[in-house]
């Protein structure tokens, strides 16, 4: 299991990720500094114990409606080789683990491998920010292929589900500015 530290980053994570979010093409504010604020999430255990790996629902509390983002992130001790250069959300100093590489999980190759497994039920959520604790309110609907399968990770969350719903898919929910309770589908077997 992954351990939480109870410290610092600097720059913070929504520091980075008000920078990085206005640059994507998937980002449907219109404000150059996002006001960003936590809302949901949970983490996956890497195997092999060296990359963090979070799904953080992030609001942006700027728009006139406010508007929920899906940020999957892979934490680094060391830069990630082979990804394109948007992949790097930024780097940030750990208290306890020094310089962090923090990566776009959808370029991520651990992160991605690990929500494969959690689509096929071979991966168990954890809490966010609990040591050892796993996160029965993200649930996984149908079972995921056996084999290699695409993955459609919804960027940006909304209430409603599509009226085809994909015949695997990962609900989460994620808290609005105004306290109230929304879930939604996170990420889905995609056809090839």
């Amino acid at each position: 299991m992954a351990t939480i530290h109870r410290t610092t980053m600097t720059p913070t994570k929504l520091e980075l990720l008000t920078g990085w979010l206005p640059k994507q093409s998937w980002y449907v504010g219109d404000a150059e500094a996002p006001e960003l604020v936590k809302a949901g999430g949970f983490r996956l255990d890497d195997p092999e114990g060296a990359v963090g790996i979070e799904f953080m629902v992030v609001v942006d509390a700027t728009a006139q409606e406010p508007v929920a983002y899906l940020l999957p992130m892979g934490y680094r001790g060391a830069a990630l080789e082979g990804v394109p250069g948007e992949a790097l959300i930024g780097t940030s100093e750990h208290g306890v683990l020094g310089t962090r590489w923090i990566y776009d999980g959808v370029h991520d190759p651990v992160v991605m491998a690990q929500l494969r497994a959690l689509l096929r039920g071979e991966a168990m959520p954890q809490h966010q920010s609990k040591n050892d604790t796993p996160d029965p309110t993200v649930t996984v609907h149908g079972t995921g292929p056996d084999d290699g399968f695409d993955v459609q990770v919804n960027r940006v969350l909304g209430l409603a589900e599509t009226a085809q719903r994909p015949s695997v898919r990962l609900v989460a929910g994620w808290t609005w500015p105004d306290g109230t309770a929304a879930r939604g589908v996170l990420a889905a077997v995609a056809p090839r």
